[in-house]
């Protein structure tokens, strides 16, 4: 991996995600009250194989600690901030790999559920987390990933 391609994955996911962040931030600020719902990875908490993707799972290991420090550092303003962790869902982004035969018998195989997740299956976690039923949650991030951490 280059250096250029390192810093592409870097800015676009854990720079993007500081960036939205602080905008957001100081609106809630103002409002004295928000709440924000970053979307990390699974890659975030493990090393995934066969596919190298140190990048990716830098990047979304640091969304999950950024979350944790601007859920702590902006507690005082009535303001939440947590993230989710998708494992492997079926969507645009993963569309090469679930046709990689390689990495797809290794993702189901892995996945103790045996399959990929629907992004449909994220909506019920984020309007929880949205929502005031999630009102003493916050620095969290939570797994989503058909069991694929639990080993």
């Amino acid at each position: 991996m280059s250096l250029k391609e390192w810093k592409q994955v870097i800015d676009v996911n854990l720079t993007g995600v500081f960036l939205v962040s602080q905008v957001a931030g100081r609106q809630m600020i103002k409002q004295k009250s928000g709440n924000i719902i970053n979307i990390a990875s699974m890659s975030g908490s493990i090393a995934n194989f066969p596919q190298p993707q140190c990048a990716y799972n830098a990047s979304k290991a640091g969304v999950i600690l950024l979350t944790k420090s601007l859920a702590s550092e902006w507690v005082q303003h009535n303001i939440r901030v947590n993230s989710i962790s998708p494992g492997y869902m079926n969507t645009h982004l993963t569309a090469k790999g679930l046709q990689n035969p390689d990495y797809a018998q290794h993702w189901r195989t892995l996945t103790p559920m045996h399959r990929v997740g629907e992004p449909h299956e994220l909506t019920g976690l984020v309007v929880f987390l949205a929502s005031d039923a999630s009102s003493y949650v916050t620095g969290s991030d939570i797994l989503i990933d058909g069991g694929y951490t639990m080993r």
